[in-house]
């Protein structure tokens, strides 16, 4: 079933980019953030899974310190990228929707670029900012992660020492990228949503909104399960619960 699902989930991840790349007709800005949405989706997703389905498959479920920590600062970055990209999308169903004849010349491709190089940044720093904060944590007492890929939370919950800064900076960071985002989406949607129900077109109403509920439904099980996960500062004793809502945003959302 799992291989059946990646399978599935990294054609249409890339099936979409290479449509996009192709289709003169799609070289616009949604197509262009919806494009990098599905690289970024391909990417965290194909960190995890092969190594989720060797899991399943044969009883070696070994994992190397490097390789680990290699999965680890991957997923982190695509994730937060995520995160941002979904922001800066609602900003542009907003600009397209709120200010059609302004759209091409607000949403230039220099801006663009721009955009998508500060999400993808700004997720690299974060995760860099964790990883050199986990391997300054001088010895674990157990070497078998209860989890199914190398997530921070179930690292920290092995250390010996203490790991309250780690957990802090966790904490705030998640809060943060969560609240920028979500105020940014929330506003955007909020603009959109006025300027919906004050157009006098029933079709225009409905293509408006149809454009938006694939986003809006990415964006509500995406940001759900990460303040679920992330945004509790006691995150690190459900374990259990947290591989369950994890899997809606490893393995739901890039199949969205």
């Amino acid at each position: 079933l799992f291989l059946l699902i990646y399978g599935v989930t990294v054609l249409g991840n890339l099936g979409v980019i290479a449509v996009i790349q192709v289709s003169s007709q799609l070289h616009t800005p949604m197509y262009f953030f919806l494009s990098h949405l599905s690289f970024v989706g391909f990417c965290y997703f194909t960190i995890i899974v092969p190594k989720m389905l060797s899991n399943i498959l044969y009883t070696d479920k070994a994992i190397s310190f490097l390789g680990c920590t290699v999965q680890f600062y991957l997923f982190c970055s695509f994730a937060i990228t995520e995160v941002f990209l979904l922001a800066v999308m609602a900003y542009d169903r907003f600009v397209a929707i709120c200010n059609p004849l302004l759209y091409m010349v607000t949403m230039s491709q220099d801006l663009c670029m721009e955009l998508v190089s500060c999400c993808y940044l700004w997720g690299m720093v974060c995760s860099l900012i964790h990883l050199c904060l986990a391997l300054e944590i001088p010895s674990y007492r157990s070497n078998v992660i209860n989890h199914f890929f190398c997530d921070l939370p179930p690292l920290l919950s092995l250390a010996c020492s203490d790991v309250s800064v780690n957990e802090l900076l966790l904490y705030i960071l998640a809060t943060f990228n969560e609240i920028t985002t979500i105020v940014i989406i929330l506003t955007s949607y909020s603009l959109i949503l006025i300027t919906i129900l004050r157009m006098r077109s029933a079709e225009g109403r409905h293509k408006a909104f149809s454009t938006c509920a694939s986003h809006l439904t990415a964006i509500l099980v995406f940001h759900g399960t990460i303040l679920f996960i992330y945004c509790r500062p006691s995150s690190g004793n459900s374990v259990d619960t947290d591989k369950v809502a994890t899997v809606f945003y490893t393995i739901v959302i890039p199949k969205l």
